[in-house]
């Protein structure tokens, strides 16, 4: 009787609801009145009272069994009868009520979900390239308690979560294993280079440069160059996100992550490890104002771990093929080795945009097309 009881409080309608009509009403009265005659106690036959007196006299003599009329299933059915019956009459009233107002009924009945959940869902892991951008979001402003509001990226993954690398197996005569060790220093690249709060923070990416060949003399000395007296030539932004922390720090601790990483055989008895990714990050400026915008950064970067046995590598370290970088909402032409963020109420620090007008979420490009210095149509 407790769900009964909800179920009547749910549906409640208070003075100030509209009236259920009359017609509803007199229908719901004949219906019951109706069940009322065909479930009330009927004159007996004269078959029917020829038979209750030979029962009445068995009983008497003790010919019945025991338990005859008075056990427990004849309780129970009893007990049934009369529950459905009351039952009946509350699930009645229940559908009256919904039929007039169905609004008094809380949630979705039917499980099946309302669009405004299925747009706020979290996206399933990219499992291939886009073909167009994601859809255009409800002009919101994003705020500190809610960074990401009117941004596609709300329903992409936190942080590391976002990064998932496909089940390892032998491709090219390496071994699972070495494909799994190149998958898992490639995922460890891409989050020390751009989800490490230090390194967001514009400190030295210690952890990252440890990941890469050191014989890689060509590769490490522009990274460490860019990271010592970054110039146009020498930015450190081509592998790693840094912002200024006297200028702007980040919203919380979430960053959204989205991309997906593939692997084949590679040219040089190695693994060959492809990396996209997407990062959006949530800023608000450091002199105590509270006015949220994001940075989106894409990045391709391609590593290859090759066979010590047969060229001269590291164990265990990355020899990179290739790295690039497309930032969306940053001032343009400053290479000083930070992401600089602009805020709707700011004018530009820097000169008018010279590319083309672009989605930063669009995924669906190639990287490698995409010109610096856009203007861009979403943050």
């Amino acid at each position: 009787m407790n769900t009964l009881s909800k179920a009547l409080e749910l549906t409640h309608v208070s003075d100030e609801d509209p009236k259920i009509p009359d017609d509803v009403w007199e229908q719901f009265a004949r219906d019951t009145e109706r069940d009322i005659r065909g479930s009330a106690p009927k004159e007996p036959s004269a078959r029917a009272r020829e038979v209750t007196e030979r029962l009445r006299r068995q009983e008497a003599r003790g010919e019945l069994p025991d338990g005859w009329r008075t056990g427990p299933a004849w309780q129970q059915k009893k007990s049934r009868r009369g529950l459905w019956g009351v039952l009946g009459v509350a699930v009645a009233v229940v559908v009256a009520v919904v039929a007039v107002k169905p609004s008094l009924v809380p949630g979705d009945l039917f499980g099946g979900g309302t669009s405004d959940e299925a747009a706020s869902s979290p996206l399933p892991a990219e499992t291939a390239a886009p073909t167009a951008a994601p859809s255009a979001e409800a002009s919101e402003i994003p705020t500190l308690d809610d960074p990401f509001a009117g941004s596609p990226a709300k329903r992409w993954a936190d942080g590391a979560a976002g990064i998932v690398i496909p089940k390892a197996k032998a491709v090219g005569g390496q071994s699972a294993a070495k494909v799994g060790q190149a998958l898992e220093l490639t995922k460890k690249l891409l989050i020390e280079s751009n989800l490490k709060p230090a390194t967001l923070r514009g400190e030295q990416p210690t952890a990252a440069l440890a990941l890469l060949d050191p014989k890689q003399d060509d590769v490490l000395d522009r990274l460490k160059t860019g990271l010592r007296k970054p110039d146009r030539d020498h930015d450190p932004l081509f592998m790693f996100s840094r912002f200024d922390p006297e200028e702007v720090r980040l919203v919380g601790d979430v960053v959204k992550t989205r991309g997906r990483i593939t692997f084949k055989a590679g040219e040089h008895a190695s693994v060959a490890v492809h990396a996209d990714y997407t990062f959006v990050y949530p800023v608000v400026r450091t002199d105590g104002t509270t006015e949220v915008t994001r940075t989106i950064v894409r990045r391709v970067l391609e590593v290859e771990l090759p066979d010590p046995a047969k060229y001269q590598v590291t164990p265990g370290r990355l020899t990179v093929l290739r790295y690039d970088e497309s930032a969306g909402n940053t001032s343009c032409d400053v290479h000083d080795g930070f992401l600089h963020p602009e805020f709707p109420s700011s004018e530009p620090t820097d000169g008018p945009s010279t590319g083309p007008t672009r989605d930063p979420y669009d995924r669906s490009e190639d990287i490698g097309r995409i010109e610096d210095c856009g203007t861009v149509t979403r943050v």
